[in-house]
């Protein structure tokens, strides 16, 4: 290999760790995102369970804004979830684009 061949693989390799750091990130928001929406389900599954305790009617302007404030944390947890598995799929495709310009590094890279 040239010097010239060498820096544009050593580039390379530079950008996949760079992308692969990108895609820790787009993991551990996926992790968050998963995390927000079983708060909803944790707090939904409480109130069912203790339902014989009161009647609806009775705590109903405390239950309108709660279910107001679980479908915001649901909708949130969905967009984590989403927005992260389109950074992850966008980041493998560059990584694909990386490995078809440079068959040297190809290999090595799954």
């Amino acid at each position: 290999m040239t010097l010239s061949t060498e820096m544009n693989v050593s580039n390379a390799i530079n950008d996949i760790q760079l992308l692969l750091a990108e895609k820790r990130t787009s993991l551990a928001l996926m992790r968050t995102g998963i995390a927000v929406l079983a708060l909803p389900l944790s707090v939904l599954s409480l109130l069912i369970a203790t339902s014989k305790y009161y009647e609806a009617v009775d705590v109903l302007s405390f239950l309108i804004p709660l279910g107001i404030l679980l479908s915001f944390l649901v909708a949130l947890g969905v967009y984590l979830i989403s927005h992260s598995m389109r950074r992850m799929h966008h980041n493998d495709a560059l990584i694909h684009k990386i490995k078809c310009k440079y068959e040297e590094i190809a290999e090595y890279i799954d």
